[in-house]
């Protein structure tokens, strides 16, 4: 048993609700804490979102009862995401258009979303909290926190600026490629976007490499599709309305991508859309 002399100080946590992670890291010279959140891994249409945020310390009330995107109504989502632009420390948001997730397969194209909105923020931060699984290749220490939409603020201001830059972005969609109701389910699998696909074939925003997108396409069957409910807030954990057409992906997760043989569409590869502090 070691002497009083050589045990290590203790670290004393005093919750802080949804800030608590951050204020400890912080107070132990870890800081700032970047939060990481994406959305949009389950559509089958649309692009995939990822955000990177820093918060203020002090903010705690200005941002209170921020929380999982996915649990707030569009109008506190669009509240919250007025206000963390405005008080945000610093902040990047990546948009993966749905071809560069066919090719690289949802999951990479995550992970490489993430390492690039925080390689996007203007100034490295001392530690990266993810939400749910950990992910190498940031070159900064980090930890993945379950549900961390849900218990730290910092990863529950990218979830809000992930999924109201996408909503926005499904809304804009809707009108360029009226029929398929992408402003209201936003490119997730009901039975209404299910329809319409069926009824108007896939449009080039669909996510091929997806179950039911192939199955309509003529590249596959429609075995085991799954819907993931008619509310698109309630985003599935899994991949395309159940799952894709090749599962996981075989490419090497921590290679670069390959840009080779890239079509332009509207958007570039992992355009960044946002990123800095807030002005």
């Amino acid at each position: 048993m070691l002497g009083p002399s050589l045990r290590p100080p203790r670290a004393v946590v005093r919750s802080a609700g949804t800030w608590t992670l951050q204020s400890v890291l912080q107070r132990h010279g870890l800081g700032p804490v970047a939060g990481v959140d994406e959305a949009g891994r389950g559509a089958s249409a649309g692009p995939l979102v990822v955000a990177a945020c820093v918060l203020r310390p002090a903010d705690t009330r200005a941002l209170d009862g921020l929380t999982d995107s996915k649990l707030l109504s569009p109008a506190a989502r669009e509240d919250y995401y007025a206000r963390i632009r405005r008080r945000a420390v610093d902040q990047c948001v990546v948009v993966i258009p749905p071809g560069e997730v066919d090719r690289r397969g949802v999951h990479v194209a995550n992970i490489e979303g993430m390492r690039r909105a925080v390689a996007g923020l203007a100034d490295p931060p001392g530690y990266v909290l993810t939400d749910g699984f950990p992910v190498r290749g940031f070159g900064l220490p980090s930890l993945a926190v379950p549900k961390g939409d849900r218990v730290a603020a910092c990863v529950a201001a990218a979830s809000v600026l992930a999924k109201v830059t996408r909503d926005r972005l499904m809304v804009e969609l809707d009108g360029a490629r009226p029929g398929y109701g992408f402003a209201v389910h936003k490119g997730y699998c009901t039975p209404e976007h299910d329809a319409a696909l069926t009824a108007l074939g896939p449009c080039p925003e669909h996510r091929y490499s997806f179950a039911n997108v192939a199955a309509v396409a003529g590249r596959g069957s429609l075995h085991g599709l799954v819907h993931n409910g008619a509310d698109p807030d309630e985003e599935s954990e899994s991949g395309a309305c159940g799952d894709s057409e090749s599962g996981e992906p075989d490419d090497d997760p921590w290679a670069e991508p390959d840009w080779d043989g890239w079509e332009p569409g509207v958007r570039e590869p992992m355009d960044v859309v946002m990123g800095g502090p807030a002005s």
